[in-house]
């Protein structure tokens, strides 16, 4: 609850002010590929997750993943669009970051591992999906804020 929280307080703080980061935008994204044209978006879809191995490298979109970042991979759609992901009884909405899936297994989603930990996903599931609507792609996209990293770093002080 908690993580998703945090996704939606960074969400609405991107929607509020995109004016403010527009331009910091536009310097720091210069170098990704345009998406394509957006596909049609069926209902519902297998989803896998990465993690790991793609730690501290950047997105398509120009995000750094980290194991906290709250996103979604997909092929076809533009960076930033928001997505309603459902699972198991947990819904959660989330920006597009990176492009894929590429495995060979059918999937068409990658949810990072902060967005597949706050479903409950741990393998590859179907999950339903829905496009809600997009915000400004900004590097700190899918970041939670400041204040919900600090006490998954331990939260204590040196002293």
């Amino acid at each position: 609850m908690r993580l998703r929280t945090a996704l939606i307080l960074s969400i609405a703080v991107a929607l509020a002010a995109p004016s403010l980061v527009v331009a910091a935008a536009q310097a720091t994204t210069g170098g990704t590929a345009p998406a394509p044209s957006p596909a049609k978006v069926h209902p519902s879809g297998v989803a896998t997750w990465f993690g790991p191995g793609f730690y501290g490298k950047k997105t398509a979109c120009g995000q750094t993943m980290t194991p906290a970042v709250i996103g979604v991979a997909n092929r076809t759609l533009p960076c930033g669009t928001l997505v309603k992901v459902s699972y198991a009884g947990h819904a959660l909405v989330i920006p597009v970051l990176d492009r894929g899936p590429y495995g060979h297994n059918g999937a068409d989603w990658d949810l990072t591992a902060g967005a597949a930990t706050a479903l409950g996903i741990s393998e590859t599931v179907r999950i339903g999906t829905r496009v809600v609507g997009s915000t400004t792609n900004v590097p700190t996209l899918g970041q939670p804020p400041a204040a919900a990293v600090a006490p998954l770093a331990g939260g204590a002080s040196a002293g």
